[in-house]
């Protein structure tokens, strides 16, 4: 097939990117208007993990494998693509439902002055602690999308017959998991959450496609 043909049946499922409209409009809305969560998310291992600045790279990283997912099965696999979309657009929006009914947020984050240190990442750190406050944590968008998108992706054409790409894609998500505890935007309650929100469509969207691995 030739590339205009091919770009022409692709370009329709671009459509599904304008769900990132609202879903920006109804997170900053909740961001503004939720100052007092009424229920704080805490577990004991919470304060089992430290506090390492470190992990604001894959943080941050988050967007670039957005981005990367999203452009490689939009453009080499729609079916994968289209998963995806429905997959994470469903769970941010359920997401964003429950900050609205359930409002929570966090009481684990320390002060730069606590943690005493001074470098590059505790410098992007305190700017991130800066734009997002420690409202709407649970279950975290940033692990449920990032488990949806290490899924897709594994699933794909793209990753079929190399399961390289697979564990490089299980291996980053799982590395922006852990930054979400290790720089305390999360507590691990969040994380698990964010994840169920992933695994109850394995069976709905891949049933035993889930096994292609080879």
């Amino acid at each position: 097939m030739k590339t205009p043909s091919l770009r022409s049946k692709l370009k329709p499922h671009l459509w599904f990117q304008a769900y990132w409209v609202i879903y920006l409009i109804w997170f900053f809305w909740l961001d503004l208007t939720i100052k007092n969560p009424k229920y704080i998310i805490h577990s004991p291992v919470d304060d089992l993990i430290p506090f390492n600045e470190w992990f604001i790279f894959p943080y941050c990283s988050w967007f670039v494998l957005l981005a990367a997912v999203t452009a490689m099965l939009w453009w080499y696999d729609t079916e994968s693509y289209d998963k995806l979309c429905l997959m994470m657009f469903s769970g941010m929006t359920l997401c964003l439902m429950i900050y609205m009914i359930l409002p929570n947020g966090l009481d684990i984050r320390p002060t730069a002055e606590a943690i005493g240190r001074d470098n590059l990442a505790m410098r992007i750190m305190q700017l991130i602690w800066k734009a997002d406050s420690s409202v709407n944590v649970c279950p975290s968008i940033h692990c449920q999308s990032s488990g949806c998108m290490a899924l897709a992706f594994s699933q794909s054409k793209l990753a079929k017959h190399r399961p390289a790409l697979k564990a490089v894609a299980w291996v980053w998500a799982g590395l922006i998991c852990l930054s979400t505890v290790f720089t305390k935007q999360h507590s691990i309650i969040d994380v698990v959450c964010g994840l169920v929100l992933v695994a109850v469509w394995v069976p709905f969207l891949y049933g035993k496609k889930t096994k292609i691995a080879d």
